[in-house]
């Protein structure tokens, strides 16, 4: 019940996030999430950061869904989607990597590795993000 009453209230602000999203610890949806819409076949993981504007689904909405090979999208841990990027998959899955910026406006059609920064149309690698001193400090310790 309160998971439904959350929904509707995300839903009143403008942001679209279906209960069978998976989400990890600490997420954060600036500035309120206006406009982003997530697939209900998302898993995203922790200490993630969305702006508004931002879409995860389908690319190929031009069929009918029962016959799309879209599985999901994984949003690892660390990652920030920046206004108005698109995360469009069209076959399998298609994960962004842990600590990965998509830029602004982007349109992100494959998979990324692990911090990296993506941007343009359709979205290609510009180059790495620094990693933080968590992920360095676990790195360590295995």
């Amino acid at each position: 019940m309160l998971g439904r009453l959350a929904y509707l209230a995300l839903k009143a602000l403008g942001a679209e996030i279906p209960l069978t999203v998976r989400i990890g610890r600490d997420f954060e949806l600036a500035h309120g999430g206006f406009g982003v819409v997530i697939h209900p076949k998302t898993s995203i993981g922790d200490r993630v950061k969305v702006y508004p504007g931002v879409t995860l689904g389908r690319a190929d909405i031009y069929i009918p869904a029962d016959e799309s090979e879209f599985e999901g999208i994984i949003i690892d841990d660390e990652v920030i989607l920046a206004p108005g990027a698109k995360i469009l998959c069209k076959h399998g899955i298609l994960r962004v990597g842990k600590g990965t910026v998509i830029g602004a406006n982007a349109v992100l059609l494959e998979s990324t590795g692990e911090y990296e920064i993506w941007a343009g149309v359709p979205a290609r690698r510009i180059g790495l993000r620094q990693q933080t001193k968590d992920h360095n400090r676990s790195k360590q310790q295995a």
